[in-house]
């Protein structure tokens, strides 16, 4: 009877590895399961937009403190992501994600059972670490697994795959918290992360490294991000990466909720409907726009087109266009936002093959802790926009794109990455 697979060169045994006798694991069916952690931090990094009214009744917040709790998952997250990237590299996808996602388990449970806002904090930080390996696993797993030219194509399905996890955020937990409370919110977030873990150590083997490289030390990785780091387009990638998966975020993570019950009056059911309807839409954004990738020659110039729309949008919505024309919007933006699935193309692109884990893992970094920047950033500008005599949403959106602005205008102006290094 064959054996398990040996463990890949530059890796560490796996004592956790299940015995799979015989059989061959497909890619997809691995791939699903490592994208299921993704959604579930899909939903944790979303829960601030609908548990905003419950949080601030019960701990009496602030617009900035709540702006914190949401910011505090991403901080927590992005702080952790270098190290992950390096994980992922030396170790594995499959490995690396068991022994951290657990933390985010734990998180949840500490929520669930949070007796004051300090404590809240201390979860939210939890989880972001628990979560922080999910995606850039899932995406160096596809580099491994799949042939290089289908990259962006089976990224993009797996980022609207993991997208449902934001469903939960929508109408179900605006149901639960309505019908029980948000600690029970968490409790049920807490039980699926559990589920996901199972299915990750059951379903998912490491696949063979392809690159025909030698095994890597710790040294060796921390010397390949200060390698990224003085290349000079890593600096646009990081900036835009800050700004264009952190607007979407923001408004559908945080300021949606808010924005539907205190700009027009809508119940919390109703802004978890239209919540639903944009995570919906986002679900077909990543794969459309990874399947007509435009190739390195034109990628950079459909980024910033779409990423400038993106600035009109949030300029038109600080303007208060009227409920309608909000409810419509919001799912269309929640669509186009799936151009941020082109960045980790050209992210992954601009670098060798040796450096792909942490390449991905660095442009992973910006984005999430340009999320946490951005909600806390809105938040203290929420709370400080009665004293300016400007409506809080019209400061919150102007903000969100005077960042996308620059983020964009860094990008586009930053040296293209040597040809020699994409693939």
């Amino acid at each position: 009877m064959p054996s398990s697979p040996d463990p890949q060169p530059g890796t560490l045994p796996d004592p956790a590895a299940p015995a799979v006798a015989g059989a061959e694991r497909s890619p997809w069916t691995m791939l699903l399961a490592l994208v299921s952690a993704f959604a579930m931090s899909q939903a944790y990094r979303t829960v601030a937009s609908i548990m905003a009214p419950s949080l601030q009744q019960e701990f009496g917040l602030s617009a900035q403190a709540l702006g914190l709790f949401a910011a505090t998952f991403h901080f927590s997250f992005a702080a952790l992501m270098l190290a992950m990237g390096i994980g992922v590299d030396l170790h594995g996808s499959r490995r690396t994600v068991l022994t951290v996602f657990p933390l985010a388990i734990a998180g949840g449970v500490v929520a669930a059972l949070a007796p004051d806002f300090g404590t809240l904090l201390l979860a939210q930080a939890m989880i972001g670490i628990g979560c922080s390996p999910a995606f850039v696993a899932s995406t160096v797993f596809i580099s491994r697994s799949f042939p290089s030219e289908r990259f962006a194509a089976i990224s993009g399905i797996a980022m609207a795959t993991g997208t449902i996890g934001m469903l939960l955020t929508g109408t179900p937990l605006a149901w639960l918290i309505e019908a029980s409370s948000w600690r029970a919110a968490f409790g049920v977030l807490a039980g699926l992360s559990v589920l996901s873990w199972l299915a990750i150590h059951q379903l998912v083997r490491e696949p063979t490294r392809g690159d025909g490289l030698a095994p890597q030390t710790l040294a060796d990785a921390l010397r390949g991000f200060a390698a990224l780091l003085r290349m000079p387009h890593t600096w646009g990638i990081v900036a835009i990466g800050g700004v264009c998966y952190a607007s979407f975020v923001t408004l559908r993570g945080l300021w949606l909720g808010p924005m539907m019950v205190d700009r027009y009056g809508l119940t919390l059911v109703d802004a978890g409907n239209l919540a639903v309807a944009a995570t919906l839409a986002a679900l077909f954004g990543p794969p459309g726009f990874g399947r007509m990738d435009p190739g390195p020659g034109r990628r950079r110039r459909v980024i910033v087109a779409f990423s400038l729309a993106a600035v009109v949008f949030f300029l038109v919505l600080a303007a208060d266009p009227g409920v309608r024309f909000t409810v419509v919007s919001i799912p269309i933006f929640a669509l186009m936002s799936g151009y941020s699935i082109l960045l980790y193309t050209e992210a992954r692109g601009a670098y060798p093959p040796a450096m792909a884990g942490r390449a991905i893992s660095l442009y992973t970094m910006s984005m999430f802790l340009g999320v946490a920047i951005m909600q806390w950033l809105t938040g203290a500008v929420a709370s400080a926009s009665a004293g300016w005599g400007v409506p809080t949403f019209t400061a919150v959106f102007v903000t969100v794109a005077a960042m996308l602005a620059a983020g964009t205008a860094a990008f586009a102006w930053s040296p293209k990455p040597d040809t020699g290094a994409s693939r």
